[in-house]
């Protein structure tokens, strides 16, 4: 089910109307759908209830505590890329023994951190990554649950900058360094390997690459004969931003996994971001100008690249919708842009929309994922507001940054 769509021409999120919301707070903000973000939380973890796997919320994809804390109390753990989310994550109430440990880059001091809190595993990237826990290990007298990041070189089909499973990438181990690397760490007594991880990249709507991965998983256990308490499948698993793209079949994907689980004593460990927020909040924008130009209407936004950077950064579609659809069409070639002094702000460009003026107000669709945890000062202005729907509720769950709090430090 949608919660943020139009009802009789007006833009509704949950209960209530936009329009009512941009008389409330003051544009540019994010607006939240609580109902949605459980809505898609439950569907992943229903479609793969034959494997009752552990759902790690991809804190990289939003970071709001709110939210954090929301996930938490209806069963989710969290994947953690760094120290801040790790510690974002633990603020929210969310159990280290259901947090996972990522990323190429960990820091010493992180991984202190990480064995300090407990959490589930460390996924390890590298061997210098296994001799540094294995250092700190001895130090503490204390045995180590980390997990191998496995480099499949199977590519997801998605765009370039977001594809992490390929041979050229810097993620993860190529099959013969897993092979060797694994060896390694069974001698290793401060060490105890429980996992196998991979993820091959981002907005992934096709199984295929999936299978392929579940394949090569399959060949790692095989050749070194390890009883893999946990098998991180990643997250990746695309949402539909327009009507031409389809959202992944996760009935397909469980059949996949159920497969490839059974007789295996391994627990399945997902770490899903976009599928669980993307859809769930729109950014609300207010058209400041309308420019003619030789061959095109700029529609000018209070938001900008520096509140939403996916289309400037990897050249993201995100349907445009007005709070109040006419049956009139605007006539002319339109190209929503935003303020920031770069060509590469614009959002789109339509060739028919709804009839819109100076002063009317938009809203981008699918932004709940890598939109406020990929916004910026740049320019100098100030990061916005974020706000939850709830029913016929609302209320801020981060507040604008002021003026004064941004030239001041």
């Amino acid at each position: 089910m949608n919660y943020i769509r139009l009802r009789k021409n007006n833009l509704c999120v949950e209960n209530i109307s936009a329009q009512k919301l941009v008389k409330k707070y003051k544009t540019p903000f994010y607006c939240y759908s609580l109902s949605q973000l459980k809505n898609n939380y439950h569907a992943l973890d229903n479609a793969f209830k034959a494997v009752k796997p552990i759902i790690c919320f991809s804190v990289k994809s939003n970071s709001n505590l709110f939210l954090l804390k929301e996930l938490k109390k209806i069963g989710s753990g969290a994947d953690v890329v760094s120290v801040g989310e790790l510690l974002k994550a633990t603020k929210a109430g969310i159990s280290p023994k259901k947090i996972v440990f990522s990323g190429i880059g960990k820091t010493e001091e992180e991984i202190r951190v990480a064995i300090k809190k407990g959490v589930l595993l460390i996924n390890v990237e590298s061997e210098s990554e296994v001799n540094l826990i294995n250092r700190l290990s001895k130090k503490i007298s204390r045995k180590i649950s980390i997990g191998i990041r496995l480099n499949p070189n199977v590519t997801g089909k998605t765009h370039q900058k977001i594809s992490t499973g390929g041979k050229d990438e810097k993620f993860g181990l190529a099959y013969n360094d897993f092979i060797n690397l694994s060896k390694k760490i069974k001698k290793m007594k401060n060490l105890n390997l429980q996992g196998i991880s991979v993820h091959i990249g981002s907005q992934i709507t096709n199984i295929n690459p999936f299978k392929k991965v579940l394949s090569i998983i399959n060949k790692i256990i095989n050749k070194t004969k390890i009883n893999f308490k946990f098998i991180d499948l990643g997250g990746g698993m695309g949402i539909s931003y327009s009507k031409k793209e389809k959202q992944i079949n996760l009935r397909q994907y469980a059949k996949l996994v159920n497969k490839f689980i059974k007789n295996k004593d391994s627990k399945i460990i997902f770490e899903p971001g976009r599928f669980i927020i993307g859809s769930a909040a729109i950014l609300i924008t207010k058209i400041i100008y309308i420019k003619k130009s030789s061959n095109k209407y700029f529609i000018i936004l209070d938001a900008g690249m520096n509140n939403l950077m996916r289309p400037a950064l990897y050249d993201a579609h995100h349907q445009i919708i007005p709070l109040k659809k006419t049956n009139k069409l605007f006539r002319g070639k339109l190209e929503f842009v935003g303020p920031v002094c770069e060509s590469s702000d614009k959002f789109s460009t339509q060739k028919r929309f709804s009839q819109i003026k100076e002063g009317d107000y938009i809203g981008l669709a699918n932004v709940g994922a890598y939109g406020m945890s990929l916004s910026s000062n740049y320019n100098t202005r100030p990061t916005i507001a974020e706000i939850m729907v709830s029913g016929s509720k609302h209320k801020i769950i981060r507040k604008r940054q002021s003026l004064e709090n941004l030239v001041n430090n």
